[in-house]
């Protein structure tokens, strides 16, 4: 397969790393960065496959701007909901192309440990089955590919995962011990497949590598920027201060704001996701959110 990676960030190109090994595969971003097979983004349009490593916040205006439609099938790599509208990821793509060109990849998954040729398990979502095997097949050995048609599922999971592994590191940030992790994931399981099948999303889908294995993995390890945003909050540290040491993008910091809207428009349970969010936006001392989810 021709693929072209778009975005250069760590995922970026760890997924460059993962599908380079047996296919012709080229990357490209913004700014030029010293990768073997670093081309212009008019060059990597022109592959028929597309690995979109975009920033969920930043897909929309990068559509805009940089997009020329050749009929391109496209694997969404990003995870999170657009803050400033609570659009999904496939409806925003779904604007530009039609949904039988467009997969999307999640799965317990950190680059760094994909860069290293480790074991993985991924899921690839489509309502176009031959294109998500077609992504599956794909990959390398060291990485096992699953499919399946709960694209909307697939989303919720891969977003909603980042906010509770910001409660994960708030968690073990104020060392509540293991009993109270436990508890915190659990409960943030229950409560994404809430807000899943308020939109069509299948409950199983919950339960598989890119809901309940994505989410184990997330919110309990410093290798995930979400959940290192968990301890600097746990810290008593700002936003921004947290934000600046990190240095990279957390996708659920933004995907806490547009759940905590979309919960109050369609009157949905979220009270975990309500946490984060008090503690990202308001300030709310982490303490105090503790409290009001025991009570």
């Amino acid at each position: 397969m021709k693929i072209a990676i778009i975005g250069a960030g760590k995922w970026g190109q760890a997924l460059y790393h993962a599908y380079s090994q047996h296919n012709d595969v080229v990357i490209s971003s913004r700014h030029t960065k010293a990768i073997e097979n670093f081309v212009s983004m008019e060059e990597a349009l022109d592959y028929e496959y597309l690995v979109m490593a975009i920033p969920a916040q930043f897909v929309r205006g990068w559509m805009q701007e940089h997009f020329v439609d050749h009929g391109q099938k496209i694997l969404v790599a990003a995870k999170g909901i657009e803050t400033s509208t609570g659009a999904f990821l496939n409806e925003i793509y779904g604007e530009f192309i039609t949904s039988d060109r467009l997969a999307f990849i999640s799965g317990p998954s950190f680059a760094a440990e994909v860069v290293e040729s480790l074991p993985t398990a991924l899921m690839i979502s489509s309502t176009n089955m031959d294109l998500a095997q077609t992504y599956a097949d794909a990959l390398p050995e060291f990485i096992k590919g699953y499919t399946s048609d709960d694209v909307v599922g697939a989303e919720v999971s891969g977003a909603y995962k980042n906010v509770i592994a910001i409660a994960g590191g708030v968690c073990d940030g104020l060392g509540l011990g293991n009993n109270a992790r436990a508890a915190l994931i659990s409960r943030g399981l229950v409560e994404m497949t809430r807000f899943g099948e308020a939109f069509g999303a299948k409950s199983e889908t919950f339960l598989s590598l890119g809901g309940a294995g994505d989410l184990f993995l997330t919110a309990s390890s410093t290798l995930s920027r979400n959940y290192r945003v968990g301890l600097g909050l746990a810290k008593g540290k700002n936003m921004e201060q947290i934000l600046q040491e990190l240095g990279e993008v957390a996708e659920g910091v933004p995907t806490a704001k547009a759940l905590f809207k979309i919960a109050q428009d369609q009157n949905i349970y979220l009270p975990i996701a309500r946490e984060v969010y008090a503690m990202i936006e308001e300030g709310k001392d982490p303490l105090e959110s503790v409290k009001d989810l025991l009570s």
